[in-house]
C-alpha cells in the first residue's frame, strides 16, 4: 500500500540535483508490508497447528513463544513503524498492533498464566482474545476498502479470534479446534499476499492477483 512522497522545492540551500536525489531515495524505499505479513503468517501458522489439535500442546511454549516474541512480535512491529514513515495509517495500525499482540501473548503465556488459578486461566485467556476480536472486527470494516485478499484476511482473522475466545470461555475443545483451522486458513492468506507483493516488486509486474 504505497504512499506518495512529495519532494521539497528547490532553493539555494537545496539545489535541484539534491531534490532529485531525495525523491529517488524516497521512491526506492522498501515496502515493509510483505515482511509484516510473513511474520504474522508464520507465527499464526505454528500456533494454529496446536490450536487445531494437529500437534500436541506439550511443545507449545518451546516452539511458539520465541516466534511470537521475535518474528510475529518484533519483526511485525518494525514493519508497522516503517509503514508509518510511508504514511500508511492502516498498515501502521495493523502491524504495530498485531506485533504487540504477539509480544504480549508471549509474556502472558510465559509469566501470567502460571500464576493464575487453574480454574480461572481459561476465563482470562478468553477475554484476552475477545478484546482482540473487537479490534480485528473494526479493522475488518476498514479493510473493506482494500482488495479482496486483504478483506478475506481480516474477516477470517476476526473469526479466528472469535472461535478461540469462545472455546476458552466455554471450555469447548471443538470451538478451539475450529479457531485453529481458521487460523491455518488465515496464515495461508497472509502468506499469499506477502508472496504476491514480493513477487510483484521483484519481477516488476503483477504475478499473482489480489482481487
Amino acid at each position: 500500500m504505497p504512499s506518495s512522497t512529495l519532494a521539497p522545492p528547490a532553493t539555494a540551500a537545496t539545489p535541484a540535483a539534491t531534490v532529485a536525489t531525495v525523491a529517488t531515495v524516497a521512491e526506492r524505499r522498501a515496502n515493509p508490508g510483505p515482511l509484516g505479513l510473513a511474520a504474522f503468517a508464520l507465527t499464526t501458522f505454528v500456533l494454529s497447528l496446536f490450536n487445531s489439535g494437529l500437534i500436541s500442546n506439550a511443545a507449545l511454549s518451546a516452539v511458539v513463544l520465541p516466534l511470537a516474541l521475535f518474528y510475529g512480535g518484533l519483526a511485525q512491529f518494525v514493519a508497522g513503524v516503517l509503514e508509518f514513515r510511508r504514511g500508511n495509517t492502516f498498515g501502521t495500525t495493523a502491524f504495530v498492533s498485531y506485533g504487540a499482540f504477539w509480544m504480549s501473548f508471549a509474556g502472558y503465556v510465559k509469566f501470567v498464566v502460571p500464576t493464575l488459578p487453574a480454574d480461572q486461566a481459561h476465563v482470562a485467556t478468553g477475554w484476552f482474545l475477545v478484546a482482540w476480536f473487537i479490534f480485528t472486527a473494526y479493522m475488518s470494516i476498514a479493510a473493506l476498502r482494500l482488495d479482496l485478499a486483504h478483506r478475506a484476511l481480516f474477516i477470517v482473522l476476526a473469526l479466528t479470534f472469535l472461535f478461540l475466545a469462545l472455546g476458552d470461555l466455554a471450555e469447548t475443545t471443538a470451538l478451539t479446534h475450529t479457531g485453529g483451522f481458521l487460523g491455518l486458513l488465515c496464515a495461508g492468506i497472509a502468506w499469499y499476499i506477502s508472496f504476491a507483493v514480493v513477487a510483484q516488486e521483484t519481477w516488476g509486474r503483477k504475478v499473482l492477483p489480489l482481487g
